[in-house]
């Protein structure tokens, strides 16, 4: 099998073993990055000969919420059997979204699970922030 033929099954590869919705742009240096979930769970760069896989992960900063996603692992995709790559990529995919998922808190006044980056205070939800600053006592 060619590299191009490989390299274009590895594309919807990833597309169908992210969670859903699966958003793809590829980067200034060629790379394809895929990031999948809502909110985002685990974001996926593809190139040339690597598949790098990160959970992924931010932090609000003075100037707004800045990505900084945690590197899982990394498949050298050419040097493996298409079934090894894809064994391989499949488990760390489901490692970084379990790493992702156990961050989760639930808010303390409606009990819903939110990502960290989605709260409002440790154990607080934006919903239940904004509904708390709108009661009139």
């Amino acid at each position: 099998m060619e590299v191009s033929e490989r390299f274009e099954q590895l594309i919807a590869f990833l597309g169908s073993q992210l969670p859903a919705p699966v958003e793809q742009q590829t980067s200034d240096d060629g790379a394809i990055i895929f990031i999948g979930g809502a909110p985002a769970e685990v974001v996926v760069q593809l190139d040339e000969s690597n598949v790098i896989v990160f959970e992924y992960s931010g932090a609000w900063e003075t100037d707004g919420f800045v990505v900084k996603p945690r590197r899982v692992g990394l498949v050298k995709w050419r040097r493996l059997s298409e079934t090894a790559v894809m064994n391989a990529v499949s488990t760390l995919i489901k490692g970084a979204r379990e790493m992702r998922l156990a961050r989760y808190r639930s808010c303390s006044c409606c009990g819903e699970k939110n990502a960290p980056e989605l709260l409002f205070s440790d154990d607080v939800c934006h919903r239940c922030a904004d509904e708390q600053r709108d009661i009139v006592h």
